[in-house]
């Protein structure tokens, strides 16, 4: 049953992307595409729901090796699944979402040439996820990890004749590569100093591990690893510096940002440091490294989202702010937070990019948030929705993102790291600049004048030249129209979780035994959750203590501020804009604080100037002209000269022994003195 989870994936994946494409003669059509994939997907969330309740209701654990690849000395590479809560939360998500996006796509990608290759691409995808989340050992973790990069470079790069697109999906390639450049390092620690990939025996012998130095440095080994695996998780995990691939990677389809960038794929890397707790917990250092990166992460890429003009961009800033919060969440050993915030905020922000892509749809393809107002009248659903996530996503009390935010705000307040202080400050801030950033989009779509048929570039959206946009035919004035129910559907299912899901999994996942064995933490070191649960005490009281705390007048705040500035006094904005301009502010946050700058002109540049340099230099100067070319023309000159006392004369010969002798003679005077 375990092995169906990612193989009926896998077979429809391969069923469409064959006989669904050019490639196998397009025998099964767009029909047989989308049927066969959903059916793969829809067969893994019905076997990965069947598996969860077995696993809360009957405690059922599974841990074995289905296969062994290879044995390289006493080293194991296996192909296994580690079944516990953590994974079967993760299976339940990552299929549900899939099926959403699946359902979703039939109708946001009907025009498009490329649909049954999507398809094939979506439900690879989901494949590799799962095979991520189901191993119960490092190698098969990084063949997930890579496979789910791999298939996300051919999503966001799905136009391949947009240049823009290419860049993007090139961008989110190199990046990630960086971060798993650190992430295989820590990878080979674990296996050079423990002999084994398997998780079970890694955690048995990290306490051999607990004051062993990195050989050659005074660094604890354990530091090292920690931080070397974390580094492949802020690739992933879009974290600061490494998040610049994800805003471009808004490039792809809009169901894809709701799949990849928004409820699974980026949450790889937070899932791998909760599965890694036993390790992190024996290194404060490795835990306040990843406090302050996600400090960073969550206040500084908030930021962005408010000067944001395109709809899939503010979320997608969005998405990186609320990574940094799980981070940081994961910097105060609250591991189960952090994933309780994973799952909350998969079901909200998947249901804000669908949202997104409906407002797209109905928009006739613009994307651009100035060109739009007064869609609530004619989209209801999609306005109800979306609000509802916006509500989540905010953390309004009742709501599922308020029970995460909240208990992760809780954990940052508790713990003493010496980076707590600026994390403290900066979930704060964070929640009023989610706030505002949020519903800033949320009035200028749904609320105000309608602004739609003044757009000066119709059109302007993620299908551009690729479709011709059969049955809609409008111009610049065609006003917005509700998506159909193959679109507002998977709305709907997501608006649930999204509402309900936080107050149900509360007390079983951070104070019941839901992560018993799962997650470990060091309660004598690091006290985060020991005073969460004198803090907690139910679903109810929480949200009704929320009404009276710090975060929810932030969040309050941040609505109201949004909503003068955009629906009251909307000269407001452009004033404080050019008074930012005028002081470099403004071009500093539009620069997206210079990072894709360092990135463009300095690494991409400066590797392409040391190319240069090495080809030039090296190649063609050293190789080629020195040792190659120049090896010939040295034997070739000496022959030159040497042929002269080949010439068939006796005396040439006989002046050619003299002047040996001399040679001969002089040298081994020199050498007796």
């Amino acid at each position: 049953m375990l092995l169906a989870v990612p193989l009926a994936p896998l077979v429809g994946s391969a069923l469409a992307g064959i006989w669904g494409t050019a490639f196998g003669g397009n025998k099964i059509g767009r029909g047989g595409s989308h049927t066969l994939t959903i059916l793969g997907v829809l067969i893994a969330f019905i076997l990965s729901a069947l598996t969860f309740n077995s696993v809360v209701s009957d405690g059922a654990r599974f841990d074995q090796s289905i296969y062994t690849w290879m044995v390289v000395g006493g080293l194991k590479m296996e192909v296994g699944f580690l079944i516990d809560s953590i994974t079967a939360m993760m299976m339940c998500v990552v299929t549900f979402v899939s099926l959403m996006v699946h359902i979703y796509t039939i109708g946001y990608m009907q025009e498009d040439d490329g649909y049954n290759r999507f398809f094939s691409y979506i439900s690879l995808f989901t494949f590799s996820m799962l095979m991520l989340v189901m191993s119960n050992n490092l190698l098969q973790l990084f063949f997930g990890w890579e496979a789910v990069g791999l298939v996300s470079y051919l999503l966001i790069g799905f136009y391949y004749n947009r240049p823009s697109a290419i860049f993007a999906n090139m961008k989110a390639f190199l990046v990630n590569r960086v971060g798993d450049f650190g992430f295989i390092l820590g990878i080979g620690l674990i296996a050079a100093f423990t002999g084994t990939l398997n998780y079970g025996e890694i955690f048995a012998k990290l306490p051999e591990l607990q004051s062993t130095l990195l050989p050659g440095t005074g660094w604890l080994l354990v530091t090292v690893i920690a931080i070397c695996l974390f580094i492949g998780a802020m690739g992933k995990s879009a974290q600061f510096p490494l998040h610049a691939w994800l805003p471009d990677s808004m490039e792809g389809p809009t169901p894809i940002s709701a799949l990849i960038h928004a409820a699974t794929m980026v949450t790889a890397g937070i899932f791998m440091v909760s599965r890694m707790s036993p390790l992190y917990e024996m290194s404060d250092a490795a835990l306040n490294f990843i406090l302050v990166i996600g400090s960073i992460t969550a206040l500084f890429m908030g930021v962005l989202g408010i000067i944001q003009n395109d709809i899939k961009r503010v979320i997608a800033y969005s998405t990186l702010s609320q990574l940094g919060y799980m981070t940081v969440a994961l910097g105060a050993s609250a591991y189960s937070v952090a994933v309780f915030h994973l799952m909350t905020h998969a079901f909200f922000k998947a249901l804000l990019f669908l949202g997104a892509g409906s407002v797209i749809m109905g928009m006739h393809h613009n994307q651009d948030i100035r060109w739009m107002g007064g869609v609530r009248k004619y989209m209801p659903i999609t306005w109800i929705t979306f609000l509802l996530g916006n509500l989540a996503l905010i953390g309004t009390p009742f709501f599922s993102g308020f029970y995460s935010k909240d208990a992760i705000i809780e954990a940052v307040h508790a713990t003493h790291l010496p980076g707590a202080g600026f994390a403290n400050f900066a979930v704060l801030a964070g929640v009023f600049i989610t706030a505002f950033y949020s519903f800033r989009l949320y009035f200028l779509v749904f609320h105000g004048k309608e602004r739609y048929d003044q757009n000066p570039d119709a059109h302007h959206d993620d299908h551009h030249h690729h479709d011709d946009h059969h049955g809609h035919g409008h111009g610049h004035d065609a006003k917005p129209h509700e998506s159909p129910l193959v679109v507002t559907g998977p709305l709907m299912l997501l608006a649930i979780p999204s509402v309900v899901i936080g107050a149900i999994a509360l007390m079983p996942m951070l104070f019941g035994d839901f992560f018993k064995g799962v997650i470990y933490v060091d309660g004598a070191k690091h006290g985060a959750m020991a005073e969460l649960a004198e803090t907690i005490h139910g679903w109810v009281p929480m949200a009704l203590h929320g009404f009276t705390a710090a975060p929810f007048w932030l969040a309050l705040a941040g609505v109201v501020v949004s909503y003068v500035f955009y629906m009251v006094m909307p000269a407001w904005p452009a004033a404080i804009k050019s008074a930012m301009q005028k002081i470099g502010v403004y071009q500093a946050l539009e620069g997206k604080y210079g990072v894709d700058w360092v990135y463009e002109n300095v690494f991409a540049r400066g590797s392409r100037a040391l190319g240069t340099g090495l080809w030039k230099g090296g190649d063609q100067v050293l190789i080629d002209g020195l040792v190659v070319n120049g090896s010939w023309k040295l034997v070739g000159r000496i022959a030159s000269v040497v042929r002269w006392f080949q010439s068939g004369y006796i005396y040439h010969y006989a002046l050619v022994m003299i002047l040996g002798v001399f040679a001969l003679m002089t040298y081994f005077v020199w050498l007796n003195k």
